[in-house]
């Protein structure tokens, strides 16, 4: 066997600013495990941030380091099963050649969280991508999934740019889900990337009253009315507070939805959510945001809740997938091989794409 045979091509991370296209160890399948050949890989908001160095991810300001270096980066990754080690395919149901995803954490089985069924929440928390303690992430050639992974078929029917979205549409499920919408609701939906952009679909599938999107980018405010939004408002142009009191006869939105990423998308949700109101908190940020606290009690008694991962939302991203209610169409702008991942990278980081896929 030729020596470059056990060897691929993967994006590295070394630290802020210092990933490398290297080639490193092609992956093995031990028991319980699989080995997958990565059909596509998303770069996420969260992997820009981690590449410019924000502070969430390595530490500082007596913050721990979150991200173990060195890691192949990617979480939003999908393949095919080339290897399965001994038992792994009765382990996790599927077949050699068959198309899976595995969720983004892979639970440890044993902490409160793991053994009560919260396994999003594990508290040792290792997300691939991001620290190589079980594994590796998806940006590269092939990819090992543990045995303690969570891992779904994918059925034929599925697209490839739709498989690829499956990860980021399970974290937009699980993000309505917490928003807990009613019919007679008015929701905002603050940001229309990505997230944003699945969060309005499944949003649209609550029917509630009134689905409103904001956003700085007009190209996307268009995609989110494709998809359903019945007003959108551009704050660098439109008056939002002036908007949300027209439609809510001056009370505020019913649901805030927080999908931006940005501090501004914070206070702006503050303003516009009425009292007894439901924030949603979804983004990863890149600095810390500054509020005024006493809105959420003493002024609004607000109910704030986070949202993190997609536990128990990737068959259900699958099946509305697969029955045409969940789509990617306009959300998947761009297509880079790993060779290309700065120029990936860089419009990954700008308004100049929505979601860029890494294809090896």
């Amino acid at each position: 066997m030729n020596d470059n045979d056990n060897l691929m091509q993967a994006v590295v991370c070394h630290g802020p600013k210092d990933y490398r296209l290297e080639r490193v160890a092609r992956p093995v399948a031990g028991p319980n495990e699989l080995v997958i050949e990565i059909g596509a890989c998303g770069i996420c908001a969260s992997d820009c941030k981690c590449y410019s160095g924000a502070a969430m991810f390595w530490g500082g300001a007596g913050k721990p380091a979150w991200v173990k270096a060195p890691v192949i980066a990617g979480h939003e990754f999908f393949g095919y099963v080339v290897e399965a080690g001994p038992g792994a395919e009765e382990h996790f149901g599927v077949a050699v050649g068959e198309r899976v995803i595995a969720e983004q954490i892979v639970p440890c089985g044993k902490c409160r969280y793991c053994t009560s069924g919260q396994y999003h929440m594990c508290e040792v928390h290792n997300i691939f991508g991001f620290q190589r303690v079980v594994a590796d992430g998806g940006m590269a050639e092939f990819m090992r999934i543990p045995a303690t992974a969570r891992v779904h078929k994918i059925p034929d029917g599925v697209t490839l740019a739709d498989a690829a979205m499956i990860e980021p549409m399970a974290c937009a499920i699980h993000t309505v889900n917490r928003a807990d919408i009613q019919l007679d609701d008015v929701v905002v939906i603050a940001g229309a990337g990505p997230l944003g952009l699945g969060m309005v679909q499944v949003a649209k599938l609550k029917t509630p009253k009134k689905l409103v999107v904001i956003d700085m980018v007009p190209q996307r405010l268009a995609l989110a009315a494709a998809f359903g939004a019945d007003v959108t408002i551009n704050p660098s142009v439109d008056d939002a507070k002036v908007i949300i009191d027209k439609l809510t006869s001056g009370y505020g939105c019913d649901v805030y939805i927080e999908s931006t990423g940005v501090p501004a998308g914070v206070t702006q949700g503050l303003e516009l959510i009425r009292k007894l109101g439901r924030f949603i908190e979804f983004s990863v940020f890149g600095k810390d945001t500054s509020v005024d606290w006493s809105i959420i009690g003493d002024r609004k008694e607000l109910d704030v809740r986070g949202a993190h991962l997609g536990p128990y939302c990737y068959p259900v991203a699958i099946d509305l997938m697969v029955r045409g209610l969940l789509t990617s169409r306009g959300i998947v702008t761009h297509n880079f091989s790993l060779g290309e991942w700065e120029q990936a990278f860089a419009l990954a980081n700008s308004l100049d794409s929505i979601k860029v896929l890494l294809k090896p």
